[in-house]
């Protein structure tokens, strides 16, 4: 849906060669894509222009001679003649820089910038040399602490309002900004507001001069110091692009990298900063294996001697594997194989039946790529909070709304991030999506409007589920129903990083490698010529897997990265599969609620440590590197099971990442043409979005429209997901562990007057999975009869996911 109109170009001359040019560009822009670079502070490509700082004047003819303009706001027009490297604009640079420095303290040596400071380069290119100024410089208290994460040196600032511009139009977190006037301008939060923003760190690092400092990385390294490589981010499945940056074997930094077709350079402060969780602690670095009920540690040749024979004791069938959702493609597709060609078993889910169905995630049909947001008159996300669940894709959406006027139609059972920003937010009670569905495609009374607005295309509809609690079957229905509109396309969402990746490798119950149905005589056929007999038919999905094993029809379990008894909708049904089944390893980098309770446990490599490839929520492969080695005895997951393999009597002929992918190539129809090469080095640099030229995706997936029951009771759960949670990685990186947020049950004000209870009182929450205790919260934005819980937090996780629930006030505040 890409816009195919070709921009008008104009021709200016730029000190002295005439340039063609596309009009309507800042000067600035041009200058530097021609390869002239005009010294800038204040600009920032992203960001609205302001001409503040002034550095980046030139001179420019006009009808009445000669100006000194700032070239951040000129646009491009014919015949303009543009003058960057005269004594007049070299006069004036050296001015600026002259004013900047007449405060700003000279500590180059201590601050965190120093070595990539923009005004310390600009100062040597373009500056006077020498200053006039002898008096003191003005001093403030320093640093101060404006939020858990950052830190603030005001006489370093140059108030070039990167910082607030970045929160007033990107985020929308506008909790910093200038105050006083004058000589005593200064950055500053308001008054017990933190700048509690979840891109905090994008602020840091777009701040040309160490005013803003991120307390995980201060005084730990040089710039000098630090190799760097590029990479996407394992967060979720938005794939952003980010540059990984180490010293002496640990990761010390992430910052975000531009990508036009992603994530235009930012980053959340979860992204920037759960590396810290690879080097915890908490790290797996050695085999463990279960004896007198204590894991201990082991070598790994006897620890994979233990799995070899434990698997090799049940037949086939009676082994299902979950997870390969964190893993890289390579890393996917080998425990594809592994299972479906060693082990014989059909059982595989990267899921944990809290997402949507496979081949909707997969396969569906008119897909949208993220940049279609640029072009997109109207947007409609049915999904999750994206501000908490895919925070990147949040600022996107946001950006076109804002900044792109694009008409936002955000449908969700509470108040979420984008709300503020929709043209049309629509509530409902979870359990009666399908009669809001019915009434926003009749478009009567108050949806007329939003339903006009569907008719106006382009159209990219963001499809996923809005709480864990609601039955999947609901997105498929609203992905059906815009395929009835005119230039429509669908994005269906799932948040695990590599879960489209995994899908795509055959880790699925109902697909194998390449978009391929199980039920595809021909891709079977094909496949078993590389693999050999692999089994009949569809295998159980996850929530099947746990039921089979604690009924005993199944007997191991085989974990990647995957922690059921943590993260699966029925908490208690995980618990007991796992306590029930004969043999459970785990392959993992952290010891989980699942791998605590495994019979062996098996350390892998983690972020930064394998290198390898990974599929976002558009379906764009992008490659994965390694700069720094896994600790202890960890080992990349595909060596783990090509060893695991030749000791079951198989072999997955897993020599290196690199010729697996070349396999996959072979092997997987939708990833034909797709290899390192490419995406290293080739147009594939920014990922290439798939089936690619030279592939197919045999399997096209249509949504239909499905019955859903409208679900009755008092209370209806609506349990949404947190950004910051108490996943492993959150829990081990200590940055983000002080942020996550106490559970809490969230009421309409009339619900919280029926009950009889307060904000700060105590009540208990009871489904079909569990029963949880939590103090009560008020939220005007949900509908009444709706009990908003956060998910993934440990007081909270018992609960479940069971749509209707009791509720029973327990007692008053202990406070």
């Amino acid at each position: 849906m890409a816009d195919s109109q070709q921009p008008e170009m104009v021709t200016i001359t730029l000190n002295g060669i005439a340039t063609e040019v596309r009009k309507g560009q800042f000067l600035i822009d041009a200058a530097e894509q021609a390869g002239t670079y005009i010294p800038r502070f204040c600009y920032q490509k992203r960001l609205k222009p302001v001409g503040m700082c002034r550095m980046c004047l030139v001179e420019v003819e006009g009808p009445r001679g000669t100006a000194l303009v700032p070239s951040c706001t000129q646009p491009c027009d014919e015949g303009m003649v543009v003058d960057t490297e005269n004594a007049v604009v070299h006069k004036a640079q050296e001015g600026v820089l002259e004013f900047l420095l007449l405060n700003h303290p000279l500590d180059c040596p201590v601050c965190d910038k120093g070595g990539e400071c923009p005004l310390q380069d600009h100062t040597v290119a373009y500056g006077p040399g020498e200053s006039r100024y002898v008096e003191e410089k003005r001093h403030y208290e320093k640093p101060i602490e404006i939020s858990d994460l950052v830190l603030l040196d005001r006489e370093r600032c140059i108030l070039c309002a990167r910082c607030t511009r970045f929160c007033d139009e990107i985020s929308g977190d506008s909790l910093i900004e200038f105050v006083d006037r004058g000589n005593g301008t200064q950055v500053l939060t308001f008054f017990d507001e933190p700048f509690a923003s979840y891109f905090s760190g994008n602020t840091v690092q777009i701040c040309p001069v160490g005013a803003l400092t991120a307390k995980p990385y201060r005084f730990r390294a040089r710039p000098w110091d630090l190799e760097a490589i590029e990479s996407v981010s394992m967060v979720d499945s938005v794939g952003s692009k980010v540059s990984i940056q180490t010293s002496q074997n640990q990761v010390l930094r992430i910052n975000g990298v531009d990508s036009d077709t992603t994530n235009h350079g930012w980053l959340s402060d979860k992204d920037r900063f759960t590396h810290q969780a690879m080097q915890s602690e908490g790290r797996l670095k050695m085999p463990l294996i279960r004896k007198d009920g204590e894991l201990v540690e082991s070598t790994w040749g006897e620890a994979l001697d233990i799995v070899a024979e434990r698997l090799g004791s049940v037949r086939g069938d009676e082994v299902a594997g979950l997870g390969a959702a964190r893993s890289t493609n390579e890393e996917a597709y080998t425990f594809a194989k592994f299972l479906r060609s060693v082990v014989v078993t059909p059982h595989i889910d990267p899921q944990l039946d809290d997402a949507l169905a496979d081949e909707f995630l997969a396969a569906t049909m008119d897909r949208a790529e993220i940049n279609d947001l640029e072009t997109a008159k109207t947007i409609l996300v049915w999904a999750g909070d994206l501000k908490e669940e895919l925070p990147v894709l949040y600022l996107r959406v946001r950006r076109a709304a804002t900044i792109l006027d694009a008409t936002l139609i955000v449908v969700h059972p509470r108040r979420t991030g984008l709300s503020d920003v929709a043209d049309h937010a629509i509530t409902y009670r979870p359990g009666e999506g399908a009669a809001m569905l019915r009434r926003l495609k009749e478009g009567a009374g108050s949806f007329a409007e939003a339903r006009q607005a569907l008719d106006s295309g382009p159209v990219v509809a963001i499809v996923g589920r809005t709480g864990g609690a609601e039955d999947p079957r609901l997105a498929e229905s609203v992905a059906a129903f815009v395929r009835t509109l005119s230039n429509a396309t669908i994005m269906p969402l799932a948040r695990r990083p590599n879960v489209y990746g995994a899908l795509d490798m055959g880790v699925s119950a109902d697909m194998l490698p390449g978009r391929v149905s199980v039920y595809d005589a021909q891709g079977r056929t094909t496949l078993e010529d590389a693999w050999g007999p692999l089994p009949e038919g569809r295998g159980k999905h996850a929530t099947e897997i746990l039921e089979s094993l604690r009924s005993g029809d199944l007997k191991a379990l085989i974990t990647l990265g995957s922690d059921p008894v943590a993260n699966h909708p029925q908490p208690a049904l995980a618990a007991e599969a796992v306590a029930a089944a004969q043999f459970v390893v785990c392959l993992d980098v952290l010891l989980n609620a699942t791998s605590a309770e495994a019979d062996v446990v098996l350390p892998v490599a983690g972020y930064g440590e394998s290198e390898g490839t990974a599929t976002n929520l558009e379906g764009r492969v992008q490659k994965l590197n390694r700069i720094v080695p896994p600790p202890g005895q960890a080992r990349t997951a595909w060596s783990v099971l090509d060893d695991l393999a030749q000791r079951m009597g198989g072999s997955l002929g897993a020599q290196h990442a690199e010729a697996i992918m070349k396999e996959i190539a072979t092997v997987a129809p939708a990833y034909a043409g797709i290899g390192w090469d490419l995406l290293d080095w080739g147009e594939g640099r920014d990922g290439v979005v798939l089936p690619g030229p030279e592939a197919v995706q045999p399997l096209q997936h249509m949504p239909v429209e499905t019955s859903v029951t409208a679900t009755t009771g008092r209370f209806t759960l609506h349990l949404g997901r947190v950004l910051f949670d108490n996943a492993d990685v959150v829990r081990h990186s200590p940055s983000l562990d002080m942020l996550v947020q106490p559970a809490a049950a969230a009421f309409h004000p009339r619900d919280l007057a029926e009950l009889a209870v307060q904000p700060g009182d105590i009540v208990r929450v009871a489904g079909d999975y569990g029963a949880v205790e939590l103090p009560v919260r008020s939220d005007e934005s949900l509908a009444e009869g709706t009990v908003y819980v956060q998910a993934n937090l440990d007081k909270s996780r018992a609960l479940g996911a069971s749509l209707i629930v009791q509720v029973d006030a327990v007692r008053g505040d202990d406070s």
